[in-house]
């Protein structure tokens, strides 16, 4: 629900462009200088790698966690309202984003100085909006792991935005490495048991999306004046994408309030759900945050290409969706390819400096 920064990244030329988090994660900054890093608090009771082990913990659990959530919900649970699920995710980050902000003070609050960037934080919402909401609906029609699949060819669509847009041309390894992304993704779709096509349409909307965004938000907060920590970003555009969500909503899905108050006389498990759904969204971008501090952005990319082959496992485990040897060497050689990509531009970037 998610991609500005403050500290520059000494390891990567721009990271906003190699982003494999999932929909609801932002952009967040690389790691800061050591006399930030070793702040007070729970640092000064845990060991510097207990305290990282449970923070990287909590990364994997609240990222699985909101991806098998959304799943239940939405197509187990029989509340199939996406976009309202969307509106609450954004609803809840705004409110734990101003606390952690202005009464814990994990960062610096940063005002947004003219119209000009607020226009620009603004147009960066609608593109995340149609993200998460895309993202959030394929979930209704598509195992999580055939979701994962799809998702992890994130860089595949942000070197074409990336060339697109800004014209930025990669070296010849790193267009290569994206060979096997795609061929993994056809292969898995050709022997998905559980393929659905609106399902797949939306999953390669929220992935395309993630990685217009990130591409997006690289072109428009360039200067100095205009980035925002990741956490001010989401500070600012969380309401805003709650508040461009609640008229479709209203629209698409105007019975959702009498639905939910109907099923929470019956089950009033639901209002618990929804809250801890929502509360696991923002412990996404949360958890972004503090591995990145306390490890490197590079780090967090590493993570990301395991979490999608540890989500799809679990959602099998979990959910029983049935699974092909075909389908999961796709997966595997979409997960390759990634690996592949990463490493490339690594390369790519140590020749160029």
């Amino acid at each position: 629900m998610v991609e500005a920064q403050t500290w520059k990244t000494r390891r990567m030329s721009n990271p906003r462009l190699d982003t494999t988090a999932p929909d609801q994660v932002l952009d967040i900054p690389a790691t800061p200088p050591g006399d930030v890093r070793n702040n007070n608090g729970f640092g000064s009771v845990l060991s510097p790698n207990i305290l990282t082990a449970l923070i990287i913990a909590s990364w994997y659990f609240s990222n699985i966690g909101v991806l098998l959530l959304n799943k239940y919900l939405l197509s187990f649970y029989g509340y199939k309202f996406p976009i309202f699920l969307t509106m609450l995710h954004m609803i809840s980050c705004a409110v734990y984003s101003y606390i952690a902000i202005n009464f814990l003070e994990m960062v610096p609050l940063q005002q947004i100085l003219s119209r000009k960037q607020f226009l620009k934080i603004f147009s960066l919402c609608v593109i995340f909006c149609f993200s998460v909401v895309c993202g959030n609906t394929s979930l209704r029609y598509l195992p999580v792991s055939f979701n994962q699949a799809i998702g992890a060819t994130t860089p595949f669509f942000t070197a074409v935005f990336a060339f697109l847009i800004t014209c930025k041309k990669e070296s010849p390894e790193v267009y290569f490495s994206l060979l096997p992304v795609i061929l993994g993704i056809v292969v898995a779709s050709n022997s998905e048991p559980s393929f659905n096509l609106l399902g797949f349409l939306f999953c390669v909307g929220s992935t395309a999306g993630r990685a217009l965004k990130s591409v997006v938000q690289g072109l428009l907060l360039t200067s100095e004046a205009e980035k925002l920590h990741s956490m001010n970003l989401l500070l600012y555009m969380a309401p805003m994408a709650a508040l461009v969500l609640l008229p479709f909503t209203l629209y698409i899905e105007g019975n959702v309030a009498a639905f939910t108050l109907e099923k929470a006389k019956e089950d009033p498990f639901i209002l618990f759900l929804l809250l801890g759904n929502a509360t696991v969204a923002y412990l996404v971008n949360l958890t972004n945050f503090l591995v990145t501090k306390h490890t490197s952005a590079l780090t967090l990319q590493v993570l990301g290409n395991a979490k999608a082959a540890v989500a799809a496992v679990v959602s099998i485990l979990i959910f029983r969706n049935p699974v092909t040897v075909m389908g999961m060497a796709g997966f595997g050689i979409t997960v390759m390819g990634v690996v592949l990509y990463s490493e490339a531009k690594k390369r790519s970037r140590a020749s160029k400096s």
